[in-house]
């Protein structure tokens, strides 16, 4: 009966070891499929393709939004805002740029590309309303603003474009979560940390 015993403990241990061989095996696959989204220098993936390209074309917009304030009477404080924001996102279009180029990707037009070609904005519409690039204007909301009255202009501009940064804000959270091109997503946290704070500002040069 000892013998028997003996025997089936064994066997038992016998047993549990291979499920825990098993075990461990599992938990390593389940590993490797999760290796694809952790952050790297050289890999990129949709999510990191996606915010190139979409903030590409939202910071256009931006820089597009600021051309308009030439010629306009407005507080020193918004001059400087629109001048910080055009040395912050230009450089930026060309890194979009030369990512997607290395990457074999198109790059997208932009309203600066149609605005400077002389083509009519209007067949912009559909990707400025596009529900993966949030804030930005349509054609006739930069109509609007380019029209509008000295005396509107500045608060306008500041409530667009609050609206416009708080859109790229949570694109560049989203890469945040998503991305694994390091680059990529280390930009998106420096996009969402400088436009949060110009957003504070532009509230407080409103009022709200």
């Amino acid at each position: 009966m000892r013998t028997n015993r003996t025997t089936r403990a064994l066997s038992a241990l016998t047993i549990t070891a291979a499920l825990a061989l098993t075990a461990a095996a599992c938990g390593n696959d389940d590993a490797s499929s999760t290796s694809t989204s952790e952050v790297t220098t050289t890999e990129h993936n949709d999510a990191d393709v996606e915010f190139a390209s979409n903030m590409l074309q939202h910071h256009a917009q931006a820089l597009s939004m600021v051309d308009l304030t030439r010629g306009r009477t407005l507080d020193p404080e918004v001059q400087q805002l629109a001048e910080q924001i055009r040395v912050a996102q230009a450089p930026e279009i060309e890194i979009f740029t030369d990512w997607l180029t290395d990457w074999d990707e198109e790059v997208p037009e932009t309203v600066r590309d149609h605005s400077n070609a002389g083509h009519d904005m209007d067949d912009m519409d559909g990707s400025m309303n596009d529900e993966n690039m949030p804030g930005m204007m349509t054609s006739d909301d930069m109509g609007a603003l380019e029209d509008a009255a000295d005396t509107d202009f500045q608060t306008m501009w500041l409530e667009m474009m609050v609206e416009h940064h708080e859109g790229a804000v949570a694109m560049a959270k989203t890469e945040q979560g998503d991305g694994q091109f390091k680059d990529a997503v280390d930009l998106a946290g420096d996009i969402a940390k400088s436009q949060t704070a110009e957003v504070e500002t532009m509230r407080e040069l409103l009022g709200s």
